[in-house]
This record gives C-alpha cells, structure tokens and sequence, in this order.
C-alpha cells in the first residue's frame, strides 16, 4: 500500500500542486494519504472486485512484526504519524551533526558526548569524562553546551525546509516537542 501510495502520487503529479504558500508539506501529505486509505477501503470493499471477503498477505508476519508497535499504541494515527515525523526530524538534525564532527576529524570525541545529547548530566559526569578524554571538566562542559546548541540549530534549520515562512519556525518546535511528548 505504500508504494502504490507513493506510485500514485507521484504518477498523477500531485506534487506539482503543493506549494509553500498552501500550508505545510507534512499536512497535505497526511491529507492525500488520507484520501488514498478511504479510495482503497471503497475499493476494497466494491462488490465486483470481492468485497467483504479477506485476503491474507504473504508477507503478513512481517508487517506484523514491523508493526506491533503500533497496534499497541494508545496514539491515534495522526498522533504516530507526527511521532514519527518529530523523531525523524531529530534523527537527521542528529546525523548532520555527527556528519560535522566527522569532517572536523572530531568522531572520537563527539561519540563520547553525544550521549549528553540525549540524557541529563549527574554530578561529576563531566570530570569523569574529561579524564578519559584528557580534558578538565570544565572543557568537557564547554564542549557538551556547543553541541547541544549546534543540535538545536540543526534542528532549527531542519525544521525550516518543512515549513513556509521563517515566522512558522518556532509554531512548528512547539509542535515537534508536542509530538514527542506523547
């Protein structure tokens, strides 16, 4: 279904109508993938094509596998659909930033930090690293806050491709850490 989705999309130039001015790019694609599900359940569902009766996938198990994670989920699907979005915003902010430190030679280094990246810092976390690292405390913290603040340009400017304007910018952060709060 996804691939007809996107065949169908994408062989009817439904792409050519979408504009920065119309809204986001994230809702009419939410929209359109929307619309397809209801044509395909009335299609599915038409008398002369055998409707009411189900087929089994011969992948079957596989898609379950893949998706009983959300089978289980309390999230309505709207709700997993911008979880995802939030997370995979994030992760590609995350791998331009590792792709950063590469280029500068830093990958050593930046995969001993980046781990505050993601959790919080207890007492003594920093000077315990920076002897590892041959650092003073102090270092380790300096470089741990330009990380994170690199991470939030990334982001930032990941966020910025998604939307129409500059000023929707931080409506759309709100909406990101919404999203990952669920």
């Amino acid at each position: 279904m996804t691939q007809e989705f996107f065949a169908r999309l994408l062989a009817r130039n439904y792409l050519e109508t979408v504009g920065r001015e119309k809204g986001k790019f994230r809702s009419f694609l939410l929209a359109a993938l929307n619309h397809f599900l209801a044509d395909e359940r009335d299609r599915a569902m038409a008398v002369k094509r055998g409707g009411g009766k189900v087929f089994l996938s011969l992948d079957e198990q596989d898609a379950e596998t893949r998706y009983q994670a959300d089978v289980a989920s309390p999230l309505s699907p709207d709700q997993i659909f911008d979880n995802r979005w939030a997370t995979t915003l994030l992760e590609q902010a995350f791998a331009k930033l590792r792709q950063e430190s590469v280029a500068a030679e830093k990958e050593e280094r930046f995969d001993r930090l980046k781990i505050f990246l993601e959790d919080g810092t207890e007492p003594g976390d920093y000077a315990a690293l920076g002897v590892e690292l041959g650092m003073v405390a102090n270092t380790v913290a300096a470089a741990v806050h330009r990380l994170r603040q690199r991470y939030r340009e990334l982001v930032r400017a990941e966020i910025a491709n998604t939307v129409a304007s500059p000023d929707d910018i931080n409506e759309e952060m709100r909406r990101l850490f919404a999203a990952l709060a669920q």
